[in-house]
Order: structure tokens, then C-alpha cells, then sequence
């Protein structure tokens, strides 16, 4: 194969239009949650995550799972963690059964300020789908996005 093989080139615009619908939509979301609730998609993803923990067995997360669910890397996810724990929507705590380990869990104000927001981003996103489904290069991707939504488990 070389690079200039159809094969590679069909390839690389589909990531390529995968890219577009993502930084498409990020930015439409991104947009609605700062003017609303001054929170970055990333933010918000970040108390989205940590608000589904529970006291049962596996039911909190490690800096390592959280990271992979925000999509960041550990020490950027520190960061914003901290971030968030200066805000006063977050709070760390040590792990009862291991010492070692730090847990971080949302605070009273996370998730009113999470439930305030989670609305805005509901309908952000809605909105930028619906603006891609316009373009017929996107509208494939779109209904994939939408699928999945009818597939994902409860």
C-alpha cells in the first residue's frame, strides 16, 4: 500500500469526518455549558462520571478509570479534579479499605450545579446533531450517534 492508495485516502476522510462531527459538536456543547453554568465539556463530563459512583463493590472509580472515562490522562484529570475541588463541587477522601488510594466524590454543589447544567447539555447536543444531520457528509455519522443511544444497555 502507499499513500496515495484509494483504500488509505477513503480511510483517512472518514476520520477525517468523524473529526469534524466531533469538534463540531464539542464546540456547540462547549459553547452552551459555559454561557450557562461556566463549566467546560470536560468539566461537566468529569461530574457526569463521578456523580454515577455508589458505596457498592466497585462503585468508585480510581484517578486511572476516571481518566479513561473523561478520555484524559492521568495527570491532566488531577488537575481538573482539582480544579473542581477549588470550586467546591468536588471532594477528595481516602479510601477506607486502603490507605493508599484517594477516592473523589461530588459534593452537594456538584450535583445541583450537574443537575442544572445537564438539561443545557442535553439540548446542546440535540441541537449540534441535528444541525450535522443537515450536511449530507455528516448525516451518515449522525444516525450512527443516534443508534447507538437505542442500543446502549439501561
Amino acid at each position: 500500500m502507499t499513500a496515495t492508495d484509494p483504500a488509505l485516502t477513503a480511510l483517512a476522510q472518514g476520520w477525517s469526518t468523524l473529526a469534524l462531527l466531533h469538534g463540531r459538536i464539542e464546540a456547540h456543547v462547549e459553547r452552551a455549558l459555559q454561557a450557562g453554568h461556566d463549566l467546560s465539556v470536560r468539566e461537566y463530563s468529569l461530574l457526569d462520571v463521578l456523580s454515577r459512583q455508589h458505596d457498592g463493590e466497585g462503585g468508585h472509580l480510581q484517578m486511572k478509570q476516571v481518566a479513561d472515562a473523561v478520555v484524559l490522562s492521568q495527570s491532566a484529570t488531577t488537575r481538573l479534579v482539582t480544579r473542581l475541588e477549588d470550586r467546591g463541587l468536588l471532594e477528595r477522601y481516602l479510601c477506607p479499605t486502603d490507605r493508599r488510594g484517594i477516592y473523589t466524590n461530588v459534593t452537594e454543589a456538584g450535583l445541583k450545579l450537574l443537575a442544572q447544567a445537564r438539561p443545557t447539555n442535553d439540548g446542546a447536543l440535540r441541537e449540534a446533531l441535528d444541525e450535522a444531520a443537515k450536511n449530507p457528509d455528516l448525516a451518515p455519522l449522525v444516525r450512527v450517534v443516534e443508534s447507538l443511544h437505542a442500543t446502549a444497555p439501561a
